[in-house]
């Protein structure tokens, strides 16, 4: 087994593209970005994509998708206060789930970090079971990003 790490991704790895900013109070006790923060901007960033490509249609009051798994890779800090380009890209399209890559960059084509995200489209009762497909306008969207 090979202990080297992977590469970051670059800009070329992602296809949907947003930007947020950092403020003062995304910063630790250290000076450093908050990791909750990472987590916030990456579920901004797909939420972005779907309001951009479906709107209205991902919001669909019978099924919702849930993070079901999500993982964050850190190359380097991020800085404030500058803006963050969020990259987005499905990795993987499933039955009833899909899996995101997000890129954030801050001033050079290598990501500073990148997450990995599950997102699980589950119907909107008690038990959340995992719906038999995706919803069309979901679907399409994930599709025109798959890389």
């Amino acid at each position: 087994m090979s202990s080297e790490r992977p590469p970051p991704p670059t800009r070329a790895d992602f296809v949907h593209w947003s930007t947020a900013t950092t403020r003062w109070a995304d910063m630790d006790g250290f000076g450093h970005l908050n990791n909750a923060r990472y987590f916030e901007l990456v579920d901004t960033a797909i939420d972005t994509h779907l309001q951009d490509a479906v709107g209205a249609a991902a919001d669909n009051a019978d099924t919702i998708g849930v993070f079901a798994e999500a993982s964050c890779r850190f190359f380097r800090e991020l800085a404030y206060p500058r803006p963050i380009e969020l990259g987005v890209a499905v990795e993987r399209l499933g039955r009833s789930s899909i899996v995101y890559r997000v890129g954030l960059f801050q001033g050079s084509d290598e990501a500073a970090a990148e997450a990995r995200v599950v997102v699980v489209y589950v119907d909107d009762t008690a038990a959340q079971r995992p719906v038999t497909a995706i919803p069309e306008p979901i679907r399409h969207a994930a599709e025109a990003i798959l890389r």
